[in-house]
């Protein structure tokens, strides 16, 4: 029913590299060429309404940026960064900046506090320079984190009922802070 074309090889076939300075992880936002398209149908895909965004290392922005979803920044930016989605810094990524996001993965340098509400990631290419606040932090061996950490939920006070004073919280609500083995 089906013919092998003669001459053509099957283990030849490599699948796409992303672009110099993107972290490996940023693969899969790329476009396979049109003969794997099809193959990758039936892998999972985002949601309908989700979307990925690449500023790639031949941008450069001063001022505000926010977005929604995903963003991956490998160029320049100085300013803010705000969104209720994830960041990934990539390798060629220069952010003199305040990023407020969900979560944030940093493979280039940033300059500037970082503030995640769920976790921060800082692979073994990372620079940081600045303060980090976020429920999780993760460090590889490598990675450059010069500044003060706070980590966990902050304590919340308890409800209160009308008509009664604010009772004093029984535990101290102190952030939690580590120096890292051969930290000066």
């Amino acid at each position: 029913m089906f013919k092998k074309v003669i001459g053509q090889d099957d283990s030849r076939r490599s699948t796409p590299q992303p672009p110099v300075g993107l972290p490996a992880a940023a693969s899969h936002v790329l476009a396979p060429p049109p003969s794997a398209q099809a193959a990758q149908a039936s892998q999972a895909r985002p949601p309908a309404g989700a979307s990925r965004n690449i500023l790639s290392s031949d941008v450069e922005i001063k001022g505000t940026v926010k977005f929604t979803n995903d963003l991956i920044i490998d160029g320049k930016i100085e300013g803010e960064i705000s969104s209720d989605g994830s960041l990934t810094v990539g390798e060629n990524a220069r952010l003199k900046a305040e990023i407020k996001t969900a979560t944030v993965v940093v493979y280039g340098k940033v300059h500037g506090n970082i503030t995640a509400l769920e976790h921060v990631e800082l692979k073994s290419s990372a620079e940081v320079i600045g303060d980090i606040k976020s429920k999780t932090l993760a460090i590889e061996a490598g990675a450059i984190f010069v500044g003060k950490s706070t980590v966990g939920t902050p304590a919340q006070a308890p409800p209160q009922a009308q008509g009664q004073a604010a009772a004093k919280p029984a535990v101290d609500a102190q952030p939690k802070q580590a120096t890292l083995p051969g930290a000066v």
